[in-house]
């Protein structure tokens, strides 16, 4: 838990938009000083209500380019217990994926959560989605995504796939873009 960090995801009609945010907002301001990304859309699995204006693709990929996945899900709470007991593996996993530069999670209780994961390239997101990592326990996502199918944790989730255009400040005094 770290109570003391903001995490914001929005879309900008254009860049000289966010700038005037940043520059003149005074929430834009305090987050100027920290670190963000700014990222392209490319694709989406599943749908939340909130983002329903996305198509499903917007662009294509090459394998090996860098990428960034969000997800955004609201939970049942009466399925937190198996959300839980699939989910902490894939936490691990993908925590400490080799194909993974920086991953995290935020959650605005009491079903509302997100991550947040910049990966080397496509082609290793994807191995570890399907299990083909070279990786202990490389199986853990598609298990319990074999779980989520046969009974739903979430009211509503999206899975999303953003190019990672430029990297603002530092996150712990480091960068974190391949």
């Amino acid at each position: 838990m770290q109570l003391r960090r903001l995490a914001m995801f929005a879309e900008w009609d254009d860049e000289s938009a966010l700038e005037r945010f940043l520059a003149d907002d005074d929430l834009g301001r305090r987050l100027n000083d920290g670190w963000h990304v700014r990222l392209q859309y490319l694709r989406r699995y599943g749908e939340v209500a909130a983002l329903a204006g996305l198509p499903v693709q917007a662009g294509k990929w090459d394998p090996d380019e860098p990428i960034v996945a969000v997800t955004l899900a609201r939970l049942k709470l009466p399925e937190l217990p198996r959300f839980l007991k699939w989910g902490r593996p894939v936490e691990r996993l993908v925590a400490h994926h080799p194909g993974t530069t920086f991953a995290t999670a935020a959650i605005r209780p009491p079903r509302t959560f997100s991550t947040f994961t910049i990966w080397h390239s496509v082609r290793a997101m994807t191995d570890m989605v399907h299990g083909r990592s070279a990786v202990p326990q490389a199986h853990t996502h598609a298990v319990a995504m074999t779980e989520q199918h046969r009974r739903d944790f979430h009211h509503e989730s999206a899975f999303m796939r953003f190019r990672p255009l430029s990297e603002h400040g530092t996150w712990e005094g480091r960068r974190l873009l391949p």
